[in-house]
């Protein structure tokens, strides 16, 4: 069977109620990496396509309805449906990749439309500072999840390296580094695929798939 991972963690004992309650039912019974996980998946594929040049630069928007209909409304949901469960470290990762998907549709379609504010000298800056917040956001995550199994770091380490060639990348001009950010996107949803595959195959009964053992006990 799998070991824990972010998307399927039991609430720690602490958190168990003094009484012994009903086991759960109906809505409040799963795995909220059913739906969080393929949308994730979808953004950050979408993203992918974008920085690695499949997707011509002037089309680059057409990323955006996957982005925000998809990957952050099921990420909300995911959330959502994690805390109903007591996932708290569920709840926590998911609600980061919505805030994350979010605030890259808000940015994008700000900077498309003019809603922002910023003027296009600014714009560099304007992009510079959220790969900034997200990269210091994810690498705190990075690390705190070494106690899980290393698979978990894994798919972090990649979003840890895609953003760092994004914003190096984004700082310079310098295209071959988006492009290779890209391409670590992918890497982060490879990983992520196999998450899911974990997920589905333990939810349907069979045998989840090995995710490692933890970095840190």
């Amino acid at each position: 069977m799998s070991s824990t991972s972010l998307i399927d963690n039991p609430p720690l004992a602490s958190q168990a109620p003094a009484a012994p309650s009903a086991p759960l039912s109906g809505p409040l019974e799963g795995a909220p990496g059913i739906v969080g996980l393929p949308m994730a998946i979808a953004g950050a594929f979408g993203l992918g396509l974008v920085n690695t040049g499949f997707v011509p630069a002037g089309a680059a928007a057409a990323a955006l309805p996957t982005v925000i209909a998809a990957s952050a409304v099921g990420l909300l949901l995911a959330a959502v449906w994690a805390c109903a469960l007591g996932q708290n470290v569920s709840a926590g990762i998911f609600v980061l990749f919505f805030g994350f998907f979010a605030t890259y549709g808000t940015l994008s379609l700000g900077l498309i439309n003019g809603w922002l504010g910023i003027p296009s000298n600014q714009v560099v800056n304007a992009q510079t500072l959220w790969l900034t917040c997200w990269l210091v956001i994810f690498v705190m995550l990075t690390l705190v999840t070494l106690r899980l199994p290393w698979g978990n770091a894994l798919m972090l380490v990649f979003v840890d390296i895609a953003l760092v060639l994004l914003l190096i990348g984004t700082v310079q001009g310098n295209a071959g580094m988006i492009n290779l950010g890209g391409w670590f996107t992918f890497a982060f949803v490879a990983v992520a695929i196999y998450f899911y595959i974990d997920v589905m195959w333990s939810q349907t009964g069979g045998r989840g798939l090995p995710l490692g053992r933890p970095l840190v006990r």
